[in-house]
Formats: structure tokens, C-alpha cells, sequence
């Protein structure tokens, strides 16, 4: 196939395909480097390909850089082809601007109170239809109230039980070796009963509660989420947190300090073994200081935080799991991040109720 310049125009003729572009382009090499030209004359080629419209993009991107190269001639069969497979005419795809370190801030502050308003939002839900659901129990399952009381509650003293007495054998274990060097052993049960009430039962129990049961309502709910049951129950009428969720909310506010209580006293058995058997405390004396030491406000702050908790993790994990997107992979995702925003709140919050109560 020639190509030649006639008046600062390129003129191709012939076939210009798979076999002939190798060709032209070496030619075209050599003639490139004394003339210029500023259009192409595609009269003359009979025939092209994809391989030679490619060929006329990369030779229009490479001449326009010198100035201004229009084609021309093209005969009505070629100009189809050229039109079918040039990328010159596809709209460039401009990447995004990359956001310097403000606006990533910005833009993490504006989603982060997004996040935190479709939280509220969610909460106030909960709270309505939990006050209404003490009066009207339409809309809910029968029997599952006691079935997540039971979930919630009674599957859970086990691990509580066991982790609780841990607790306050490792507590009296370790606050008995400095005390026994004061000849201080009696006041062991008052170390152990403050700690215990104030700070140890209700937090390492919603910890608990946050890792067992918040990630186990943040997976049912992200799972019907996925499975398309919530948009079913919406079509039936029924109001997904009136149906899923409350439940779970009145259960949890009711078990909640039932489980702190039950972990204090599990934890004060476990602190007057090693009171009883290693500070050669006497039973009597253990049990009679650890009741007189623990005020009403103790208790009252104790169990009141505790219901604080049992809720903060209900709506954690109900949020987490009605924002999962995705499948399986989502379900797991919103797990994972309900206990560790719950477990984080929860810390949060009993520090913000120890500086309110010192």
C-alpha cells in the first residue's frame, strides 16, 4: 500500500489492513521526517480493517501534537469502519480528583454524622415501638419475648459465671499479696465488693453480652437483610424493628441486670476463696463487710449503667445489621463491626458514668 505527501497532505491508497499497516508504517517513518502534513487523503483506500483504523488513531494522536490533521475522502464503506472500531470519538474517562488530607477529614466527619443520625433515627424506632409494644403486642411474634429473654439471658450465665469468678479470684488473688503486707487482710472483701458493683460486673458482662449476643442480633438481622426477609415483611405490612427488634430490646432490658447481678455475686464467691483459704478471712466477716461497704447508690448506678449497656448494644447491632449490602461477605462485615463499636461504646460509656458518680 503507498502513501506519499502531496501539498502537506498525506495520501493513502489501496488496501490498508492487518498485512499493509507494517508496511505503511515503516514508509511513513521516513516520510515523517521531512514533511509534516496537515490532513490525510483517504480517497484512494479501497479497503480497512480494524487493525488499520487502529493504525489511523495512534498516526491522528501522533500528528496532532504539530497542529491541526483532519481526514478526508474516505469513501462511504471505509468511513463505516472507521466510525465501528476508532476509540478517538470515545469519551475520555477523566480519573477522580484525589482529595487532599482536609477533605478526607471533611469527608469522614460529613459520613460519620450521616451514620450517626440514621443511628438515632433507628434508636428513636426502637424506643417508640418498645413503649408501644408494653401496651399493644400487635405486630410481634407470639412468644418471643421469653424466647430472647432465654436467648439472651439464660444461655448466657454460663460464660458469665465462669469468666466472673475468674475475675474475682485473679482481683483477690493479686490485691491479697499486698495487703496481707500491711496486715490489711480484712479489707480484701471491701476492695472486692466496690470493684465488683461499681466497675467489674456491669462492664465485663456487657462485654460479654457484646461479643455473644450483639453479634449474634447484628447477623439474624444483616442475614434477613441479605435474604430479602425485612423487604418481605414490609410488604406484609409489618414494621421490621416492631417485629425483629423490639423483642429483643425489652428482653435484653430485663436480663441485662439480672446477669450483672448474678455476675457480682459469682465474682465475690470467686474473690472469698482466695479471702477465706489464703488471708485466712473468716465467712462471716467477708460476707458482713462486703454488704456494709456497697451502698443503695452503688446498686442503683450498678444496674441502672447495666440497662445503659444492654441497650447500646441492641441498637448497635440492629444498625449494623439493617446498613449490611453485599452477601455473605456483608453479613460477616457487619458483625465484626457491631461487637467492636459495641464493645468501644461500652467502655466510653462506663467512663463517662464513673466521672459522673465519683
Amino acid at each position: 500500500m503507498p502513501c506519499k505527501v502531496v501539498n502537506n497532505s498525506l495520501v493513502l491508497e489501496g488496501v490498508l489492513d492487518a498485512k499493509t499497516v507494517p508496511v505503511v508504517m515503516d514508509k511513513l517513518g521516513h516520510i515523517l521526517k521531512q514533511h509534516t502534513p496537515t490532513t490525510i487523503d483517504m480517497a484512494a483506500v479501497t479497503s480497512i480493517d480494524s487493525a488499520g483504523v487502529a493504525f489511523l488513531d495512534e498516526l491522528q494522536v501522533r500528528l496532532a501534537k504539530k497542529g491541526v490533521l483532519i481526514f478526508s475522502g474516505a469513501i462511504p464503506e471505509v468511513q463505516a469502519v472507521i466510525d465501528i472500531f476508532t476509540t478517538i470519538k470515545l469519551p475520555v474517562q477523566v480519573p477522580d480528583r484525589q482529595m487532599g488530607f482536609f477533605e478526607k477529614i471533611g469527608d469522614s466527619l460529613v459520613m460519620a454524622g450521616g451514620n450517626f443520625y440514621d443511628a438515632l433515627v433507628l434508636a428513636s424506632d426502637i424506643y417508640y415501638w418498645s413503649f408501644v409494644g408494653l401496651f399493644n403486642r400487635k405486630g410481634q411474634r407470639k412468644g418471643a419475648f421469653t424466647q430472647q429473654g432465654v436467648q439472651l439471658g439464660a444461655e448466657a450465665l454460663p460464660i458469665v459465671a465462669l469468666l466472673s469468678f475468674i475475675i474475682g479470684f485473679i482481683l483477690s488473688l493479686q490485691s491479697a499479696v499486698q495487703l496481707r503486707n500491711f496486715g490489711a487482710n480484712v479489707f480484701i472483701a471491701d476492695l472486692l465488693a466496690v470493684t465488683m458493683v461499681r466497675e467489674m460486673g456491669p462492664i465485663m458482662t456487657a462485654i460479654i453480652v457484646a461479643g455473644r449476643s450483639g453479634s449474634a442480633i447484628a447477623s439474624e438481622i444483616a442475614t434477613m437483610q441479605v435474604t430479602e426477609e425485612i423487604d418481605a415483611l414490609k410488604m406484609m405490612a409489618l414494621t421490621p424493628v416492631r417485629y425483629v427488634v423490639v423483642p429483643k430490646f425489652l428482653a435484653i432490658t430485663i436480663v441485662m441486670p439480672m446477669l450483672v447481678a448474678f455476675s457480682i455475686l459469682v465474682g465475690e464467691i470467686g474473690g472469698g476463696l482466695i479471702a477465706i483459704g489464703y488471708l485466712e478471712v473468716s465467712i462471716s466477716t467477708f460476707i458482713q463487710r462486703s454488704i456494709d461497704i456497697i451502698t443503695f447508690k452503688d446498686l442503683v448506678i450498678s444496674l441502672g449503667k447495666s440497662t445503659v449497656f444492654a441497650w447500646t448494644i441492641v441498637i448497635i447491632g440492629s444498625y449494623f445489621g439493617f446498613q449490611v449490602k453485599g452477601g455473605a461477605e456483608g453479613v460477616g462485615k457487619a458483625t465484626t463491626s457491631s461487637v467492636v463499636i459495641s464493645i468501644f461504646s461500652v467502655i466510653v460509656l462506663d467512663a463517662m458514668f464513673s466521672l459522673l458518680y465519683l
